[in-house]
């Protein structure tokens, strides 16, 4: 299993699925990050929080608590 937390910046994923429940899931979600969403790393600070996302046109920032619950695998190409 790959979490966003293991991905490195410039690399594109996809959500495979999202863990956890409640507030913290409905966030993610709001943020439009939901199954099947590719998310584009931008960027990681040095210490790993906030990482920078792209998701439908749209520049997030995640927390590290966020990165955990959302489970991931590479896109080609």
């Amino acid at each position: 299993m790959q979490t966003l937390k293991d991905v490195k910046p410039g690399q594109k994923v996809k959500v495979v699925k999202l863990y956890g429940h409640g507030p913290m899931k409905k966030r993610i979600m709001d943020m439009g990050i939901t199954v099947d969403s590719e998310l584009f790393i931008r960027k990681v600070a040095p210490l790993g929080d906030p990482i920078e996302v792209n998701v439908r046109g749209y520049e997030l920032s995640l927390r590290k608590s966020d990165i955990d619950i959302i489970e991931v695998e590479e896109v080609a190409g």
